[in-house]
């Protein structure tokens, strides 16, 4: 895997590159759809081909429940199993840590999960999480990392924090014990820490980079934090991070974010917000949100987004998705999550434009005053 970086905006530290993998390059900036459990929630890999996704991201912790390592071994890998051959990143389970805080315990070993499917247990080390993502054979793997609660006292988070450099070690250590599985090679990036405290982001960036990751994600924001605390703690990051190697902030986020992030120097993003809130009838257009569930989209035949050419837009009406979501038809949930995918692919695909045009700056500013003006 290789990371060149092409050009750099003249008024911001947005940037564009290409990532090199094994299964394909990857453009940046990106946005990568997430399919937790090999499947991007009612959108097939048909449609996100179509649509333009180069990358998709996976959750050790979720695959590794179900199918489970036999399986995915038997299968040959995720890309198989799933049909799926461009890159696929794979989240560690660290974010589990957070968001299953009431299932688990942290030591110095690793997390003990307690298995939200059966109650089994099942203990997650640094060093069987790599072997476990060399089972999955994504091109990219992340080391294992406890995200804490944005509120968190900073005794705490200063003891989170060197936990997750002394894991990121035991990974980078143990990653080179062993070799790929499927053929092809595995990249690995490392997980800065710290919450929103300056002095503890900034100490556990520098630790990172001196190991000499493949490449670096932010962890630990869009937790719960004020968002002005997320975009300060991106200017604390940014200016310490290597300018050849590629950053991904994790689990981020709303079009404001993504573009207010791409400004700050990040290259890959992820979030469930695109399906999820397209299950609830909520879509994303270039003039803001619409909740299409509301009564006054009933006789609104007009497309979701006029001139926007996706394949929803081009062939239905807010009038007939609002009735397929009214009557519970799950083909409405299918078009708002594919139509949310199209237009977050879109995203990032023209600020990528603009950037390599010197024009990111001006038109991250008037996309955003139109998007606020018309959020529903």
């Amino acid at each position: 895997m290789s990371f060149t970086l092409e050009k750099t905006d003249q008024n911001s530290a947005a940037r564009a590159g290409v990532l090199t993998t094994h299964h394909g390059q990857v453009q940046t900036p990106i946005f990568m759809p997430v399919g937790t459990r090999a499947s991007v929630k009612a959108v097939e890999q048909r449609e996100l081909e179509e649509f333009g996704a180069q990358i998709i991201l996976g959750n050790t912790y979720h695959l590794y429940l179900k199918p489970g390592n036999s399986i995915m071994q038997q299968a040959g890998g995720l890309h198989k199993f799933m049909s799926w051959n461009k890159p696929i990143l794979t989240d560690s389970g660290g974010y589990q840590v957070f968001s299953l805080s009431d299932l688990r315990d942290i030591s110095e070993e690793g997390v003990l999960f307690k298995s939200h499917i059966d109650g089994s247990k099942h203990l997650f080390t640094p060093e069987n999480v790599i072997e476990t993502q060399r089972i999955i054979g994504s091109d990219i793997m992340m080391v294992l990392d406890e995200c804490p609660a944005h509120d968190a006292e900073l005794s705490y988070l200063k003891n989170s924090s060197d936990l997750t450099l002394r894991w990121a070690e035991r990974c980078l250590t143990h990653r080179q014990k062993l070799e790929p599985l499927y053929g092809h090679s595995q990249k690995l990036f490392a997980i800065t820490q710290g919450g929103i405290n300056p002095e503890l982001r900034a100490q556990s960036t520098k630790s990172l980079t001196s190991m000499n990751f493949d490449g670096y994600a932010i962890g630990g924001l869009a937790v719960g934090e004020p968002i002005e605390d997320m975009y300060r703690m991106l200017d604390v990051s940014h200016p310490l991070l290597p300018e050849t190697k590629p950053r991904y902030l994790m689990g981020v986020g709303t079009p404001h974010n993504i573009l207010n992030a791409i400004e700050r120097g990040i290259d890959m993003f992820d979030c469930v917000i695109p399906t999820r809130e397209g299950r609830n009838g909520r879509v994303y257009t270039r003039k803001g949100t619409m909740n299409l569930k509301s009564a006054k989209y009933a006789t609104d035949f007009r497309s979701i987004d006029e001139g926007f050419e996706t394949y929803v837009c081009s062939t239905f009406s807010r009038a007939y998705i609002r009735h397929l979501l009214v009557v519970g038809e799950i083909f409405g949930l299918q078009l708002c999550s594919i139509h949310n995918i199209s237009f977050f692919l879109w995203l990032t695909k023209t600020a990528r434009k603009m950037i390599l045009t010197g024009e990111f700056h001006s038109w991250k500013s008037e996309f955003l005053a139109e998007f606020e003006a018309g959020e529903d």
